[in-house]
């Protein structure tokens, strides 16, 4: 399409998958709906997302040093500064300046990656004189910054740079203002498309998959070592039975150290890569275990099996998972164990409380989210 619309998506993941692969769903269904997309990408790439039609420019990557997200650092592990970022951002205002967008859509800026302002506000400010429309992506939970000052902050900046802030989720299940209450001034701006969620296996896949098991997944697998370690303590233990078979997947990013010992495994666990069929492995299994993550839970929301959730909280005491996987404990729709809870023996009782349960039923939520955002942001021009 050479007249088609140019959306450029600014995407800046810092550890992890999650946000790349929640960005490139609406990238495709931005493609799809007739836009020609541009992606800055920011984070580290190769970690098999798949973008499409969409036209990648990478950065000099910047990814967090650990899951407190203080220290940041470049390709080569040295510390990142401003004016290291700054230098960056020059790279973006030339690609501004090549691509010549008619949109601008950013990956949760201002309500994250707040460090980013260096680099993002002189590229806001030169496509706003030119009368180029700004969106946000955002979660439909946010963390809360701790230092006082910081909500102000994003608020002022979302009043003075943002056209339209689109919360990829539903307020029946998560109103955005639950966990920022302070949006509810930008209500005017606020547009919920759904939640992201991906296309279900085919019943004819899943019935070639072999059914009974407890899936064990972490996502991408760099905070997953706790969780991997209590699942192979609870199999050890005899959780869910001697006969049924643990399946473990193990990330990408799953540090070394946190990668099982093969010859210390319990006979009934296998432990392997990351698949792409795991949709359809969720779909077959008796029990998913694993973090509350928003791509994992839209993955349990097309296939909607028995669910142990063990949320993430990190060491900063982040909300985002607790919150997602408190909620939907109360709605019947999984089992929940604390973050400060997990050991081998409370994940051992929590797996043969959860397989002792009916099938939670399907989710009574929008999960066509992709494909609303792009038609969202067709609007806007």
């Amino acid at each position: 399409m050479t007249n088609a619309p140019r959306l450029l998506f600014q995407v800046q993941n810092l550890l992890g998958i999650g946000h790349q692969m929640r960005a490139a769903a609406i990238a495709r269904a931005c493609v799809a709906r007739g836009f020609r997309v541009d992606v800055l990408l920011g984070g580290p790439d190769g970690m098999g997302v798949d973008w499409g039609a969409a036209h990648l420019h990478p950065l000099p990557p910047v990814r967090a040093l650990d899951q407190s997200f203080r220290v940041l650092l470049d390709a080569s592990g040295n510390t990142v500064d401003d004016a290291w970022l700054q230098a960056r951002g020059r790279l973006l205002l030339e690609k501004a300046e090549e691509l010549r967008p008619d949109l601008l859509l950013l990956e949760g800026f201002p309500f994250a990656r707040r460090r980013f302002h260096v680099e993002l506000i002189p590229l806001i400010e030169r496509l706003r004189a030119r009368g180029i429309p700004v969106a946000c992506s955002i979660r439909d939970i946010l963390q809360r910054p701790a230092k006082p000052g910081r909500v102000a902050e994003a608020i002022g900046r979302a009043e003075r740079y943002l056209d339209r802030i689109l919360v990829h989720g539903d307020p029946a299940f998560l109103p955005v203002t639950d966990s920022y209450p302070e949006l509810a001034g930008l209500a005017g701006r606020i547009a919920y498309t759904g939640l992201v969620a991906p296309d279900a296996p085919a019943p004819a896949e899943i019935a070639e998959t072999p059914r009974g098991e407890i899936l064990v997944s972490a996502g991408g697998g760099a905070v997953g070592g706790s969780l991997i370690r209590a699942a192979v303590g609870a199999a050890r233990l005899g959780a869910g039975g001697a006969d049924r078979r643990w399946r473990i997947l193990a990330g990408p990013n799953l540090p070394p150290e946190d990668r099982p010992d093969p010859a210390e495994l319990p006979a009934q666990v296998i432990v392997e890569p990351n698949r792409t069929d795991f949709r359809t492995l969720l779909a077959a299994c008796a029990l998913s275990i694993s973090q509350a993550g928003y791509n994992t839970v839209m993955d349990l929301a097309v296939t909607h099996p028995r669910a142990l959730l063990c949320p993430f909280a990190g060491d900063g005491g982040e909300q985002e998972q607790p919150l997602r996987a408190d909620r939907l404990a109360a709605l019947g729709l999984a089992d929940c164990l604390p973050p400060d809870g997990l050991t081998a023996l409370a994940l051992a009782l929590a797996v043969d409380s959860a397989l002792a349960k009916p099938v939670p039923p399907s989710y009574p939520f929008q999960l066509n989210g992709a494909a609303q955002s792009a038609e969202m942001l067709w609007t806007m021009l």
